[in-house]
Formats: C-alpha cells, structure tokens, sequence
C-alpha cells in the first residue's frame, strides 16, 4: 500500500491546476512507495501578496492539513514558498511537516556559499526575507531577484514560457555575475515549468522547492523520522471543528 503525502496549495485554485502543481513531482524522481496527494485550500488567499493575505493563508492551510494524520497520510507538503502554517501544522500533527522555503534554502546552503532567490514579483520577497531570517541565513543569501512579472496561481507559467523563461534566465544570470550567487533557487512552486530550462542554461544548481519538499518529507517518512515535539508541542485542546463552525 501505497504511503500517502497530502500536498497544500495554500489558495484556491481551479481542480484542472492541481494537475500542473502534481507535474512538479515527476514520476522518476517519486520514490515508488509514495502516492502524492494535491489539495488547494478551500477558502482564503488569492496569491499571497502581503502580510495580510499570508495570515489568511495560514487559516486555511491549517484547515486543510490539521486532519492529515486521522486521514492516514504519513506527511505533509506546504506546496508553496510561503512556507503557510507549517509551525501550526507540526504543533497539531506528529507526522513530518515540510516547507518548501526551509527545505530548499537550507539545501541551497549544502550546496553553495550563497544563494540567490528568483522570483516572479516584489510582492514575494517578503516570503523570502522571513525564511531568510527565521533560520538566521542572511550571511548566505546572494540576492532576491524578481522579473516584475505578475504570478498566476491557476495557470501557472503556461503561455508565458517564451518570455518567461528568458526573462528568468537573465535575472539567475545577474544574480550569479553580479551578486555572487552559486546556488539558484525557484522563488515559487508556481514555477516549476521553467526548472528544466534554467538546469540546462546556468552553470550552477537549480532548486526547484515543491520537489525538495516532497522528498525531504519521503527521507523522513523512511528513516522514521519527524520534527521534534519538544519544539512543536502539542496542543492540550484540539478545536478543527472552529473551520466548520462547530466548538
């Protein structure tokens, strides 16, 4: 039987998007007694563009993964830079708990000297900087660099590859000649389409974080392994039933 990894999309998105989120997760790279589970969040944020909406999200990622375990899940996946509700989620939930920002700069760390983050627009930098300084990184961060090109949560980059891409391609290349970056991170999972371009165009690793997430949580989920509950004590009341209106 197949172990089961819940997958948050951290906004509402259309059933057919889900789909092009899974597509990060090739099956090659997939370990094959792991299923990959993609759910959106019901309610909540649209592109989480500001603290505002980035409090919303944690809500509803929160609902979405707070049942995991009962659901026989073995791990959960915060599909998103955002890194939404993960500290909530380890606090509710004994099962591993990833994020995509942690796990892909802290690789990045393995990696290289330095890391640059690139990313679609400014609105998202935030995301990066509170990563950034929640794990005390700052002294390994290259850049943050942005195209200026407004993110689409439900078409993702589809359509947009010939700019895209290049435009991609030429803000990596910056951060490597001129900031000094020699690992290259995706500023979205959102943007996995163009993860196969830039390996073969740039000269230094690429990170792609929706895929770092998933298998960080598979070496967890087989070495037995989950995040510390001294760190992420549990709750002493359980109220899931607050999303549904219920005490």
């Amino acid at each position: 039987m197949s172990k089961r990894i819940l997958n948050i999309v951290p906004v509402p998105v259309p059933a057919e998007a889900l789909a092009a989120f899974g597509a990060q997760l090739p099956a090659e790279a997939v370990h094959p007694d792991f299923e990959n589970v993609f759910v959106a969040a019901t309610r909540g944020a649209r592109i989480i563009d500001s603290v505002y909406e980035q409090l919303i999200a944690e809500a509803f990622v929160l609902e979405a993964g707070c049942r995991a375990e009962e659901e026989g899940f073995v791990a959960v996946c915060v599909n998103s830079m955002s890194d939404s509700a993960v500290p909530a989620l380890r606090s509710r939930l004994r099962i591993p708990v990833v994020g995509p920002a942690s796990s892909s700069m802290l690789l990045a760390c393995m990696l290289g000297k330095k890391f640059s983050v690139i990313t679609m627009w400014p609105k998202w930098h935030s995301l990066y900087e509170k990563a950034i300084s929640e794990h005390g990184i700052a002294h390994r961060v290259a850049s943050i660099r942005d195209i200026g090109v407004r993110p689409d949560a439900a078409e993702l980059l589809a359509g947009k590859e010939e700019t895209v891409f290049d435009l991609l391609h030429q803000a990596a290349r910056a951060a490597i000649d001129e900031d000094g970056a020699d690992v290259i991170i995706l500023g979205s999972t959102t943007m996995h389409q163009s993860y196969g371009y830039l390996k073969q165009v740039l000269e230094v690793p690429v990170i792609s974080p929706g895929l770092v997430a998933e298998k960080i949580a598979e070496m967890l989920v087989l070495t037995g392994t989950s995040h510390s509950k001294k760190a992420y004590p549990s709750p002493e009341s359980i109220q899931d039933g607050l999303f549904a209106g219920r005490p």
